[in-house]
């Protein structure tokens, strides 16, 4: 089946919404575009309203969906990727304040898809002081590349099982 590449690479087309379906093995719920896409022009992350259809909080403004990119930052987070990148934080001080940035990123790209006061201030992934999802971390990285040091590293570990930069789909 072709999956056509939507003029505006952010806009979520009907072939978009069946290929995240048939990504996550369930329809995808509060999608308002594809934040990034596979070099074939699939979905790589899609991006979410904060308020879910059904009146849920949402926080996870870019949710990866690509079957490889999840099983890679699963198996990363299986090999305790996470507790490391933590334990860095609370050392570097650079690095902590670059992951700081990263929260204020992803909040202020959320904000800009609507306001939800019981998310107000909590973005994903456990920004601004821990790792608690490398899927939500890689996503960030995916969608707003250079702006997330610790999703770009993840996209960097993941690179044996999967890479941004070869089609996998």
């Amino acid at each position: 089946m072709s999956h056509p590449v939507p003029a505006d690479p952010t806009d979520v087309t009907p072939a978009d919404l069946e290929v995240l379906a048939e990504q996550l093995g369930r329809e995808p719920r509060g999608v308002v575009g594809v934040a990034a896409r596979c070099v074939c022009g699939r979905p790589l992350v899609a991006r979410t309203v904060p308020r879910l259809p059904d009146g849920t909080p949402f926080p996870t403004t870019y949710y990866l969906t690509h079957p490889g990119a999840v099983a890679a930052a699963s198996t990363l987070e299986a090999n305790g990727v996470m507790k490391e990148m933590t334990a860095r934080l609370e050392q570097d001080p650079e690095l902590a304040a670059a992951y700081a940035r990263a929260h204020a990123s992803y909040l202020a790209d959320r904000e800009e898809l609507g306001h939800v006061e019981e998310i107000d201030g909590i973005s994903a992934g456990g920004m601004p002081t821990r790792v608690k999802c490398l899927h939500v971390l890689m996503a960030h990285a995916l969608a707003r590349p250079g702006v997330n040091p610790l999703g770009e590293e993840a996209l960097e570990l993941a690179a044996p099982m999967w890479r941004r930069d070869r089609c996998t789909c």
